[in-house]
């Protein structure tokens, strides 16, 4: 993120004084792609990407441990494609390089996606031991809910009268 901070300031002060950078708004965009995939993993590996916790958990525990199952099965085979169109995609623009700096390899560049899309692979298998015990117990905690207050101790106790509402 400072790299791409950085990037963005040294062409915005480059532009202030009249001598702009040709390669700093393409060299910012390739930063942020990196970013976005690279998050996108880090988030996958601590379970903070978008769920429906609350309908997965409406479900008994015997069923629900076959739908979380199933949704990580999907999530992975979608993340195995995505490696492997994107490894296709990074042999395609061998000799390829970038139009601003024509040092840097396209593949380097592109690369990103099947780097990232095996960093996110190997999150979700790494939490698997983690969603089915969430899926074989109490069920899955929903994030949401817990930051308004709304969490699902609050259901349960309001249900036995001790929560007034």
């Amino acid at each position: 993120m400072l790299v791409l901070a950085g990037i963005v300031i040294v062409g915005f002060l480059s532009r202030l004084v009249g001598s702009p950078f040709t390669w700093y708004d393409e060299a910012a965009s390739i930063s942020l792609a990196w970013l976005t995939y690279y998050g996108a993993a880090l988030a996958a590996a601590k379970g903070a990407h978008i769920a429906c916790p609350s309908i997965v958990n409406a479900f008994p525990p015997s069923v629900r441990l076959p739908i979380a199952l199933l949704g990580e099965a999907v999530t992975i085979a979608f993340f195995v494609l995505l490696t492997v169109t994107g490894w296709q995609v990074v042999q395609i623009l061998a000799g390829s390089t970038m139009i601003s700096l024509t040092t840097v390899s396209l593949q380097f560049t592109q690369s990103a996606l099947p780097i990232a899309s095996v960093l996110f692979i190997i999150a979700e298998l790494l939490r698997l031991p983690e969603v089915i015990r969430q899926a074989r117990g109490d069920g899955f905690v929903d994030h949401e809910l817990e930051e308004v207050g709304l969490g699902s101790n609050m259901a349960s106790q309001s249900d036995a009268g001790s929560v007034t509402r």
